[in-house]
Order: structure tokens, then sequence, then C-alpha cells
């Protein structure tokens, strides 16, 4: 299947993952694309971590949950003829703009329109670098917010991961709004795992003064946890070596 890169000759769009948004964890690719662009777009947080690129780049930042309304636009100055970059926080493709994008472009009829996808560093991967190496082995990545999916869909979910002995990273794990869902995960899990698994909890992940603990599935949600933490949550082969958190691929030393 051929995929746009031509009718609409007059824009070009970029999804740029921008990782934790510092220079020595952004792609080279990621860091050229500002110079190439007429405009960049993105929520005004993830704006303001890549001011000192942007320069006299026009800007169009809006706030939080306005996500839908910021791709259509995306795709309307595309259509008018200008590049633009939509910055997103991480990976563009896990949890971030890529996937609302095409379909804001399929929406206006215009997957035709020039399209570029970049990767960053997803916070499942910066957590896990804090850690050591918690995800060697086979992991499920899930967001305990439930504005777009129901609670008893992300319940179903950790269950049968849980089920799987699959490593869990967990996105949002809570709000000011939703304090009780990852004591929830904890008693969950707990019906699969041994109390003294290993659980990660890391907060601000490669930004600046990044929180790292490391402590048990029993007693993890008696540390400070909120929507810039990311958890991660052992299997039944994860251990603690030294300082780091390692689950084994199954290599035999």
């Amino acid at each position: 299947m051929e995929r746009g890169h031509g009718g609409h000759q007059q824009g070009k769009i970029y999804v740029v993952g921008i990782g934790p948004g510092d220079a020595e964890h952004m792609t080279q690719r990621a860091q050229s694309v500002w110079n190439e662009v007429d405009v960049v777009a993105g929520y005004k947080t993830y704006i303001d971590l890549i001011r000192p690129w942007l320069a006299d780049k026009k800007v169009v930042a809006t706030g939080m949950r306005q996500e839908i309304d910021r791709c259509r636009e995306v795709v309307e100055i595309a259509l008018e003829g200008q590049s633009i970059a939509l910055v997103s926080s991480g990976d563009a493709g896990v949890y971030g703009m890529a996937g609302i994008l095409i379909e804001c472009l399929e929406e206006k009829d215009a997957l035709d329109i020039s399209l570029e996808i970049i990767p960053g560093v997803s916070a499942a991967n910066a957590a896990s670098s804090l850690l050591g190496a918690p995800l060697m082995h086979d992991f499920a990545v899930i967001s305990l917010s439930d504005l777009l999916t129901p609670w008893e869909v992300i319940q179903k979910r950790v269950k049968l991961a849980a089920e799987g002995d699959f490593v869990m990273a967990i996105y949002n794990p809570k709000s000011k709004g939703r304090q009780d869902q990852i004591e929830w995960v904890r008693q969950a899990v707990l019906d699969y795992r041994d109390p003294q698994t290993p659980v990660g909890i890391v907060r601000e992940a490669l930004r600046g003064e990044s929180q790292v603990i490391i402590t048990t599935l029993a007693e993890f949600t008696q540390s400070p946890i909120d929507m810039l933490t990311t958890v991660v949550i052992g299997n039944s082969h994860t251990r603690v070596i030294g300082p780091y958190m390692v689950t084994p691929r199954g290599y035999i030393l």
C-alpha cells in the first residue's frame, strides 16, 4: 500500500516525538525538523520544552485536551501549503499524536498529504533506563487514564497482563481526580504475583531531577506517585541486582 507523499503537493506534516524534551535525549532527526518547517504546533507545556530551537518560527500552542482541534488545525495549515511540525512528548506513536493526526487526515480526505512520523524516547524507555533493565523480556504498556478508555476495559487489560506474567509499564497512574486506581492495580496483580515482586517508580524520567525508587509490589503505593510518574511492575522473574531492577531474558551465565 502506498502512503501519502503526493496529491496535495503544497504542504507536509511532521509528527515529532521529542522524548523527554531535552537535547541529549531528542533524536537528531527531531532536532533537524525545526529548521525545515514553517510552523510548529503542540501542547503549550511541550512547546516550552523546545523553545530554544524555535527562534522566529510561527508557533501554534494550545491547551490540554484540545488534541482534536490541534490536529485539525495542523491539517488545515498543511492544506494551505505550509510545512508544519506537530509536537508529541515521548514517542509520537505511544499515547502520542500520530494516531489522531492520521484520523484527522482521513476526516479531511487528505491522506495524500506528505507525512513523516519521527519516533522519540518513550516514558517507558526512559524510566527503564533509570531503573536498570526491567523491560528486557515481554512487557505491556497500560495507561490508567480513563478519559478515553473505560475503566472496565483498563481493568481487564491489567488482569490479563498480570495473568500472562507480563512486566507492566503503567502510565498516568494517579491524578487529582483519580486516586484509587493504582491501589486497585496493586491488589489485582497480587492475585498473580509474590508480594516481594520488584516495582520501579520513576518521576520525571530523564527530565532534570529524575526521582527513582525501587520497592515491592506489597508496598509501592506507599511511595509518592502522580501523573508525572511511570510505574514499572516486574514479572515473576524480575529481580533486584545491586541498585538495578532487571528482568532476565533467559541467558545462562
